[in-house]
């Protein structure tokens, strides 16, 4: 298949037999064998061996070319989530770490296949990015390189403005709010019929019914409801040309694409080294290659104190379910028993371990996953702590073993990323065709600088003031960019209750 030598060719006709009969459900999976400059580049390009020319792949090449000169890092796997599966092999590696990178391969392909946040993906996505980079380079060759990738520093600034879990859904819909108006709100109630034409004579009829449609329309909100995938919306609405409309298609169409493996990183990351591990030990492996691959797993699910490991929380969580739901560790009667020793001994011997994580492998992401499974025996079997540094000591030490608030600083961390979450709230504030966002305070103020440079390239696509409402140092206010000035404006809040221990 494709450019693999002979003896690998052989090794990957097996790993795939045994991935079929652990029953993982796989597209067929093209593996290219390829040098660690190629796969730098493709890297680059997330993965895509052809994406739209911008200065930003380059930069990512020459970070990761470096890295890997310098010895300080290195590409084992790369694979694409499409139909086919695309993956890649580098050049070099001992016939362990091919073997490796095979089993884990075909774990994230399985996962690509059927995780439900996967299910809407583009599976033809190659032809799609090859598509998108023609189309940039045409408006390159018409508009000019610097105007074109001007635009697209600006767009890829803002790609972060979607609606992730939105991904399941139906494109939106927007309204406003429709107000039909009435007869009476422009005409006098006459009670006999021959006084009309002197109280509502046609042309004050007219002139009224005017200027009460202006008041109405002065008062309608648009959109309906706040709307959280801001790039949508400029699409449909920002007064853009139809290069810059289809370069902001095209940037949002990519980062929905890319919004699932965002979504699931540690479950794929978990799933896949669930399932490497379990092939290679118990099917693949030979007795010289047991060290090796022992010293590169453990290296790959090390975990620093305070860090956070995807793939080691990824494939321990996964553990941990398969061998709860095996003993029947879960339900009403465990939560209810309070003997510990009888807790240390539980096994019902119920054996529905591997059910149980094909389950959580196919409807989960990485917050319903941490949020339903994360348990309290988890962390501390994993010292899974808050820390933080000693000065006196300049030592790292364990700040609380709060189960509650170790799992929730987890979740906030995992939800959208870690990023804020933005709305639009008003695309006609005070009637004068201005933008007014919203922000979700979740109790992490916006940074200064980054809020400074979103609002300064939504008025790039806007070409109106841009307003955004939030709380800074826990007062409310909203700031102001009219494409020159800054201007911050006090507003009233409503104060949550203080806690009363």
């Amino acid at each position: 298949m494709a450019n693999l030598t002979l003896e690998l060719e052989a090794e990957r006709k097996k790993i795939c037999q045994i991935a079929k009969d652990c029953n993982l459900d796989f597209f067929e999976t093209i593996f290219e064998l390829i040098n660690y400059d190629q796969i730098s580049q493709f890297a680059a390009y997330g993965g895509f061996p052809v994406r739209y020319p911008h200065w930003r792949f380059g930069m990512e090449y020459e970070q990761l070319s470096k890295s890997y000169e310098y010895g300080l890092s290195k590409i084992y796997e790369m694979v694409i989530n499409t139909d086919p599966c695309y993956a890649y092999l580098m050049e070099g590696n001992s016939m362990m770490d091919q073997k490796l990178v095979m089993a884990h391969v075909y774990g994230h392909c399985d996962f690509f296949k059927n995780n439900i946040w996967f299910s809407k993906t583009n599976r033809k996505m190659i032809d799609q990015m090859a598509n998108h980079a023609t189309r940039v380079r045409r408006y390159v060759d018409r508009y000019g390189q610097e105007t074109v990738e001007k635009f697209i520093d600006t767009c890829l600034s803002l790609e972060n403005l979607i609606d992730r879990y939105s991904v399941l859904n139906a494109p939106d819909k927007f309204k406003s709010t429709s107000t039909q108006l009435k007869e009476s709100d422009y005409i006098y109630n006459v009670e006999r019929q021959y006084m009309d034409k002197y109280i509502n004579p046609p042309d004050v009829v007219e002139e009224h019914k005017k200027i009460q449609i202006e008041k109405m329309q002065s008062k309608l909100k648009f959109p309906e409801e706040p709307v959280r995938d801001i790039l949508s919306f400029l699409i449909h609405f920002a007064p853009l040309d139809d290069w810059q409309q289809d370069v902001l298609t095209i940037i949002r169409d990519e980062a929905y694409y890319f919004a699932p493996q965002g979504m699931t990183k540690t479950m794929n990351e978990g799933w896949a080294s669930y399932w490497h591990s379990h092939m290679m030990t118990k099917r693949i492996l030979n007795d010289a290659e047991i060290i090796d691959f022992a010293d590169h797993h453990s290296g790959t699910t090390f975990m620093q104190m305070g860090g956070y490991n995807p793939y080691k929380v990824g494939i321990e969580l996964m553990r941990d379910i398969e061998d709860r739901w095996n003993k029947g560790k879960f339900g009403r009667e465990w939560n209810e028993c309070d003997d510990v020793r009888e807790k240390i001994h539980w096994d019902k011997r119920l054996n529905q371990g591997r059910d149980k994580i094909f389950e959580v492998r196919r409807i989960y992401n990485d917050v319903t996953f941490i949020d339903e499974f994360l348990t309290e025996e988890f962390c501390v079997k994993n010292k899974m702590f808050v820390y933080k540094l000693n000065k006196e000591t300049n030592k790292f030490e364990v700040d609380t073993t709060n189960f509650k608030a170790i799992k929730s600083q987890l979740l906030f961390q995992l939800a959208n990323f870690g990023q804020p979450i933005i709305k639009i709230e008003d695309a006609n504030f005070e009637n004068r065709g201005e933008l007014l966002l919203t922000h979700v305070h979740e109790g992490l103020d916006l940074q200064p600088n980054h809020m400074d440079q979103t609002m300064r390239n939504l008025f790039t696509v806007w070409k109106r003031p841009i307003n955004l409402v939030t709380i800074m140092e826990n007062e409310g206010c909203m700031f102001r960019f009219d494409g020159k000035n800054y201007t911050k404006h006090e507003i009233e809040t409503e104060k949550k209750p203080e806690n009363v221990d």
